[in-house]
């Protein structure tokens, strides 16, 4: 059954975030179980890094919502899905998926979709434009926060021939491992940052944007200089603000103002994310609201790390509370700089307790190949 099945995946872009590289996983899985392998994306850095003896690389403009190029991609669907036999489309995005779902009518295939965000809406038209992630033979949702929130708002869309389940989005373990990382590249990092490491780092990774909680995280971190008085950490602020650059001038004069710009470091990309958590001696993930799944907390778990994060969202799920780090009010800054200074204060016998209860947490529920295992599993039942 397994050399008969072709899945072709379509998704807008192949970047860095957390659909892509599931996407990126999953391709090549599918390939080292007998199955023919397909991509259709429209670009992306990831793209250098598939191997394309193993998966087939497709481009098309599958990023836009232009409902001309969504009409054209779906021609073009049909011609790749009837050229190559495909057997099931599994659409990550709603744009692409609105082009794959008219496809796999046409040609008759099974039709998947996985659900990744929340997607906002504020009227009825953008909620029917978003109901395309579950008008799928197969939903796929990465959390259980978004099983509730689709149960919720789409449930109309629903029905019981459709197939709706949990499958947890995962990481790859043997990546973020903090044995494999040196300690030249860790100085290395280190001097590239301005950092000395007499004083502990903490780390708030994620990309520039408000919902994120970056003026939240420099509140708390103020609060936490005037509980103790002297300026007994280092911070950074990691990621991009794509465009953003009013909010990140908003954030430069807030660190101005609360007097932190001696202690906090904005640094705009790290192309090896292991030796980032590596060096920090603790994460947070502020995000005010909430995050379907959230990569930073598995990853930084993964690590061995120490993890704050907010009590919203996918982080219920992915962190374990008191045990593989600890849980804080969304928004409360105070809430957040009361948990900084707990775990500033631990000792270090708890600190390991702490990371290796984080990774074995990961191995056991996050791991890459468990999700890949289990899409391939349900693609085989869909298929029957």
């Amino acid at each position: 059954m397994s050399s008969e099945i072709k899945v072709l995946q379509v998704i807008p872009k192949l970047g860095y975030g957390g659909a892509e590289t599931g996407c990126y996983d999953l391709a090549h899985y599918l390939y080292e179980n007998k199955c023919k392998s397909y991509i259709v994306t429209s670009g992306g850095d990831l793209i250098k890094y598939i191997d394309k003896k193993k998966v087939k690389l497709i481009k098309l403009p599958v990023h836009s919502k232009n409902p001309i190029l969504i009409f054209f991609n779906t021609i073009m669907l049909v011609f790749i899905i009837l050229f190559n036999n495909i057997s099931i489309v599994h659409a990550r995005s709603r744009a692409p998926a609105w082009s794959c779902l008219f496809a796999t009518k046409l040609t008759r295939k099974k039709f998947v979709t996985t659900f990744h965000g929340t997607y906002n809406f504020n009227n009825k038209i953008k909620k029917f434009y978003n109901s395309v992630m579950v008008r799928a033979d197969l939903v796929i949702a990465g959390s259980n926060f978004i099983f509730s929130h689709i149960n919720k708002n789409y449930f109309k869309n629903l029905s019981l021939k459709k197939k709706f389940l949990v499958i947890y989005r995962g990481i790859n373990v043997d990546y973020f491992d903090p044995s494999t990382t040196t300690e030249t590249q860790e100085r290395q990092l280190l001097v590239d940052w301005q950092i000395d490491k007499s004083k502990k780092l903490i780390l708030l990774p994620g990309r520039l944007t408000p919902w994120k909680g970056q003026e939240m995280f420099i509140q708390a971190l103020s609060l936490v200089n005037k509980k103790l008085g002297y300026e007994s950490f280092y911070a950074v602020i990691l990621g991009n603000d794509q465009g953003r650059n009013v909010y990140t001038k908003k954030l430069k004069r807030l660190v101005e103002q609360h007097r932190l710009t001696n202690q906090l470091r904005f640094i705009d990309n790290c192309k090896n994310m292991p030796i980032a958590y590596k060096i920090s001696d603790l994460i947070v993930s502020a995000s005010i609201e909430p995050e379907a799944f959230g990569r930073v907390v598995v990853e930084a778990q993964s690590m061995k790390k120490p993890v704050l994060a907010s009590n919203i969202g996918g982080s219920n799920e992915t962190l374990l509370d008191n045990k593989t780090g600890f849980l804080f009010e969304a928004g409360n800054s105070m809430s957040l700089s009361n948990k900084i200074l707990k775990v500033l204060n631990l000792d270090e016998s708890t600190l390991k307790l702490l990371g290796n209860e984080g990774r074995k947490n990961i191995i056991k529920k996050f791991n890459v190949e468990k999700m890949c295992f289990s899409t391939y599993a349900e693609y085989k039942k869909l298929l029957n």
